[in-house]
């Protein structure tokens, strides 16, 4: 058993950095991979101040970095499932029926037995809305630990099933009354999306707290250990003691809540609730944790790489908008970005598959290939 654990905490303590550093010597080639997210970034800020004299600004930066709040916080939810193994296509759904949602109640919620209507306090929506997300993560975590039903099967059903939801609590129309009644202690959330603290929008202050929370989790944590050992080799990691299945619920619970978040936001940011908000993100959201340098085989990634990864994406997109390119093209260079970036990832995980390969040791050489 403790050569199960070694070679399970071999895989997972493991990194390209350790890798590259075993070949010695100064590898400038692996630099340039395994930092490609940073070094992408500073050339898209360095091309567009050159193309645009309004994009290197404070406040500019500030205004794109409210919008990569809303697929940062998809794709930090996102990580911890892909580190899993796993894959979670149902958070753009889930941010869409969660915004709609909190809108249904920022509206007031008429009771007709007694004909009065309710205007939950700000909290309360959070707090519910959150919930609601929470719940739509377990069940795709349920499906795919219990039921074992494939990720991918499993959260497309579920992409469909939030989308439906919300299309039948709005009847395919939009809530656009998202002030609430201050009458009754709902002044509506509209400061989530346009108020500042020190000058930096609060929809970016949360953001920033949900990527520390979750860098800490996975760092500090025995669950941040455990998130890393299932996607290393989940089997290893049962064997070693990791609670596999509770871990996989948990890691689609947390993205179901990082969706909610998101839709909040975004509806403050729209001042407004539609169904059909979030479509496609899922696929932003996966982006922006490839770019990161994460490998979809589960195992690998951390937050740093996840935010320059959601920043990318955020700032290439609006850098387009604003030298004027059309949104045909946009939709293009994403494709292209995304192609790069899977690419890329294969390329820096090749070697390390062949070492694995070559080792000495059965049981670490198992435990490794799994985490590749």
């Amino acid at each position: 058993m403790s050569d199960v654990q070694q070679g399970a905490s071999s895989a997972n303590v493991s990194s390209p950095r350790s890798a590259s550093g075993r070949s010695g010597g100064f590898d400038l080639g692996r630099i340039l991979l395994e930092g490609r997210a940073f070094f992408a970034l500073i050339a898209i800020i360095i091309i567009f101040s050159i193309l645009s004299p309004v994009y290197f600004s404070t406040n500019n930066f500030l205004t794109m970095s409210s919008h990569v709040a809303i697929f940062g916080l998809l794709s930090i939810g996102m990580l911890l499932v892909i580190l899993t193994g796993g894959i979670d296509l149902s958070v753009g759904s889930t941010m869409g029926l969660c915004g709609v949602i909190a809108g249904f109640m920022m509206q007031g919620v008429s009771v007709d037995a007694f004909g009065v209507t309710l205007y939950p306090p700000v909290w309360a929506v959070v707090v519910l809305t959150c919930v609601a997300g929470a719940f739509v993560g377990m069940i795709n975590g349920v499906l795919v630990s219990i039921f074992r039903v494939p990720a991918f099967v499993a959260t497309l059903g579920t992409l469909y099933v939030a989308r439906g939801a919300a299309l039948l609590m709005t009847d395919g129309l939009t809530y656009n009354n998202l002030g609430g009644n201050p009458e009754f202690g709902n002044t509506g959330f509209d400061w989530l999306g346009f108020n500042r603290l020190f000058g930096v929008p609060v929809g970016v202050l949360i953001f920033a707290a949900v990527a520390v929370a979750c860098m800490f989790a996975l760092n500090r944590t025995p669950f941040g250990r455990w998130v890393y050992a299932t996607g290393g080799n989940a089997r290893a990691a049962e064997l070693s003691g990791v609670p596999v299945k509770r871990v996989q619920v948990w890691v689609y619970v947390l993205s179901g809540v990082c969706a909610a978040i998101a839709g909040l936001v975004l509806s403050s940011q729209l001042t407004s609730a539609g169904p059909t908000a979030g479509t496609t993100y899922e696929l932003t959201a996966i982006a922006g944790v490839v770019i990161g340098g994460a490998a979809l085989t589960g195992g690998r990634g951390n937050v740093r790489g996840t935010l320059l990864g959601a920043f990318v994406i955020g700032f290439l997109s609006d850098g387009l908008v604003i030298i004027g390119v059309s949104s045909y093209w946009q939709t293009v260079f994403m494709g292209g970005v995304i192609v790069l970036a899977v690419l890329l990832n294969s390329i820096q995980y090749k070697p390390r598959k062949k070492r694995a390969a070559g080792g000495d040791a059965p049981q670490k050489t198992s435990a490794s290939s799994g985490a590749a």
